[in-house]
């Protein structure tokens, strides 16, 4: 295939539909948009970003995108109707769990007009000098496929970290593991991730037998990850290099670490900066290394019983904490939350009182929140996300994982990088307040365990920060770099 070095660049970027996915995906955006502005005087290049996505998506898209952004928005039609879905259901945050795989499935109808897209892009570029590089999620599998055909340069970006999703990857096509007859087992393909509990694989993995919908919709996206020329990851090589070298190894193309991409909104939820002053001067009177932050995500609610169990833990502790509140699972989608249900009495009253808990509801200001002196450790559900800005801060963690890869992560961050206990596992285990007490107690308080766990999460810090360091070239800034090299390639047909 021959290839010439363009003056004009356009990157096509395709989150899938759900904000976990699309808040990576602006973020990388941005940060492309910055670099490339430089490049512009350096390499002479004209460079276009656009950001594709369903109708219902765009206005998400816009409102992550600070007014000065030159970034452009294209709309593919898309109606959810047409795929058994809810009508206006294009966002996995707007499904049950349940009804993600039907999201799935009806993404790759989106195949055509992406194609007949690509397509106009080129037509308009047909002057010799242009190159397109699309940029596409890890569940868009089909996106290589089509960038083949058309004659255009393509990579997967997962805003899971390698280790994370090259654990998923392995279960889904060597299924099925509820067959195993032990407890624990190894991957197939991906060994030197040591053993995997039967209690680490999600609900759907766990009862996958190949013939599922899950398994039907993975072995067809997965085989189409070996259609694309690379992969970037929001990682650090120095923090992930088994997994890097897991993807190099079963894909024989370019890996670049290209983490932390972080996202900081210029616009925040109505009421936020309200919020943000109250938390950072509760935070500002309490001691250095002192509190407990609590936070299991957006989309994660535990049981009754376990909020119950975890409010008793953070009052018995005598630690500070934040505590962000979310109804617990089985309570009523469209009735007002009110957490004196399921807390204990007077629970709100003593902590106030006491000054040692600050209660948060919605939107919290996570990363003021992790960046201040007064946090000693992050009690989380492990989503990569909050996990690059726990180590970007040397916060250790608390795992508590529930859905997807966060399994897989807790076991990276525990078993091999050292930062982190977990304390419980998945939405519905059985977890009391005495265990929790003593995790809490463990990482915070001088034990061997505690010292260790926050020396190793400084030096992690340290690693994260020389590896996005400008004046050190460090290994992320690197690999962005590389990328672009390549992107500024133009693929032809032969």
């Amino acid at each position: 295939m021959a290839v010439s070095k363009p003056r004009n660049l356009q990157i096509v970027m395709f989150p899938f539909m759900g904000q976990g996915h699309i808040i990576p995906f602006v973020a990388l955006a941005l940060r492309l948009e910055k670099m490339m502005k430089n490049s512009v005087d350096t390499h002479h290049l004209k460079p276009t970003i656009s950001l594709v996505n369903t109708p219902l998506n765009i206005p998400k898209l816009r409102s992550n995108l600070p007014p000065e952004s030159s970034i452009r928005l294209i709309e593919l039609p898309f109606n959810s109707s047409d795929h058994g879905l809810p009508h206006d259901a294009e966002n996995f945050d707007a499904l049950s769990y349940s009804l993600v795989i039907s999201l799935l499935e009806a993404s790759r109808s989106l195949r055509e007009p992406f194609r007949d897209l690509l397509k106009k892009i080129l037509k308009e570029g047909d002057d010799g000098e242009s190159s397109v590089m699309v940029i596409a999620d890890f569940f868009l599998g089909w996106i290589g496929k089509v960038c083949q055909e058309v004659g255009v340069s393509s990579v997967i970006f997962s805003a899971s970290g390698p280790f994370g999703l090259g654990c998923y990857r392995s279960v889904w096509l060597n299924l099925p593991q509820k067959e195993t007859e032990h407890d624990r087992f190894l991957l197939h393909d991906f060994q030197e991730a040591g053993e995997i509990e039967k209690t680490q694989l999600n609900p759907f993995m766990l009862e996958a037998d190949g013939n599922d919908d899950w398994s039907v919709f993975m072995k067809k996206n997965i085989p189409g990850w070996s259609d694309f020329d690379g992969f970037l990851f929001n990682t650090v090589a120095e923090i992930d290099q088994m997994g890097l070298s897991y993807f190099s190894r079963i894909t024989s193309v370019p890996v670049w670490p290209v983490g932390p991409v972080l996202f900081s909104p210029d616009k925040k939820p109505a009421g936020s900066r309200s919020t943000e002053e109250a938390v950072s001067a509760w935070l500002d009177s309490k001691p250095d290394h002192s509190v407990v932050y609590v936070c299991f995500g957006s989309m994660n609610s535990i049981s009754q019983t376990n909020m119950l169990e975890l409010a008793m833990a953070l009052e018995s502790s005598e630690k500070n904490f934040i505590w962000v509140v979310r109804p617990p699972i089985g309570a009523e989608a469209n009735r007002e939350f009110d957490m004196k249900e399921y807390l204990p009495g007077g629970f709100e009253e003593r902590i106030k009182r006491s000054e040692r808990g600050l209660i948060v509801t919605k939107w919290a200001p996570q990363v003021v929140i992790l960046s201040h002196k007064a946090t000693s450790v992050f009690f989380s559900h492990c989503g990569w996300n909050s996990i690059l800005e726990s180590i970007s801060q040397g916060v250790p963690i608390l795992g508590w994982p529930m859905a997807g890869e966060q399994f897989f992560n807790s076991i990276l961050m525990e078993k091999h990088i050292g930062v982190s206990i977990e304390v419980a596992r998945g939405k519905k285990c059985d977890i009391k307040c005495d265990e929790i007490v003593s995790k809490i107690k463990l990482v915070m308080e001088e034990s061997e365990v505690g010292i260790e766990i926050r020396k190793k999460a400084k030096e992690v810090k340290e690693l994260v920060r020389i590896a996005t360091e400008d004046g050190a070239k460090g290994s992320s800034l690197v690999g962005l770099e590389e990328f672009l090299g390549q992107a500024m390639v133009k693929k032809e047909k032969n």
